[in-house]
């Protein structure tokens, strides 16, 4: 992933990272903020949101561009211009613990840590329940996540302060 260079007769590429929370039915929300604020969006989803937790057809009908989950082969065309941002909302209790220990098993998790070395700027919207909060491993990765620029919602999941995420993405990219 390499960041798209400032060419001012372009929107700014937002990818939308879904992980498979119960909530990632309400991603519409988001997209249609980005898009009302000038971006153009590309969904990564994790495999398991795929099944059913948010509206996969819509999504693509809205972003115009196929919501991407599996890797490419090296002969397929990137379906994706490079991030000017990142967001990745809801983000689950696992998504956050692979991201920030490095595992890139998945391509949403992959993209999240490439995104860290081609400096572009990644917010994240977390949706864990208060039990899994308290688990040790999960506010070291979020310090960690912290310590390497990642700016995160605060308190309860809302659709709303997920979008808001985009206003300070938006200075960075």
């Amino acid at each position: 992933m390499t960041k798209r260079s400032e060419d001012p007769t372009t929107r700014p590429f937002l990818y939308l990272v879904v992980c498979a929370a119960g909530i990632a039915d309400g991603v519409d929300k988001l997209i249609g903020r980005a898009l009302d604020d000038g971006w153009d969006v590309g969904v990564i989803a994790t495999p398991t949101a795929l099944n059913g937790f948010f509206d996969l057809p819509g999504v693509e009908e809205r972003t115009g561009r196929p919501v991407r989950s599996a890797w490419r082969t090296p002969a397929t065309p990137r379906p994706f211009p490079p991030a000017d941002a990142v967001v990745v909302a809801p983000a689950t209790f696992n998504t956050i613990n692979k991201w920030a220990g490095g595992i890139a098993d998945t391509l949403a998790v992959a993209t999240l840590c490439e995104a860290y070395g081609a400096g572009v700027p990644v917010a994240a919207a977390p949706c864990v329940s208060e039990q899994l909060a308290t688990h040790p491993a999960y506010g070291a990765s979020l310090r960690r996540l912290r310590a390497m620029g990642v700016r995160f919602t605060e308190g309860a999941f809302s659709w709303g302060a997920a979008t808001d995420l985009l206003t300070g993405l938006r200075a960075d990219a």
